[in-house]
């Protein structure tokens, strides 16, 4: 497990003690959801990109073509 220091200023310290943001289980649920935020972002700013591309969009059955095709080529690879 990873420990990591952080100054912040006090009054913000105070703050988020007395909200029960500085315990370890807080702080994790704190970066997890910052994290699942930032990838978000990430996946509307790629579908952004693809839209400016000019990129057609592709069908469900496509799609289903497309992971089947991933997962087949995974498990012929040797381990």
């Amino acid at each position: 497990m990873t420990q990591v220091t952080v100054s912040i200023p006090d009054e913000l310290a105070q703050r988020t003690r007395n909200a029960g943001l500085l315990s370890d289980v807080a702080i994790r649920q704190l970066l997890e959801d910052a994290m699942r935020r930032e990838a978000g972002r990430e996946l509307l700013k790629l579908a952004e990109d693809i839209r400016a591309a000019g990129i057609a969009p592709m069908s469900e059955d496509e799609i289903v073509a497309e992971v089947k095709a991933v997962r087949a080529e995974r498990r012929a690879r040797p381990s």
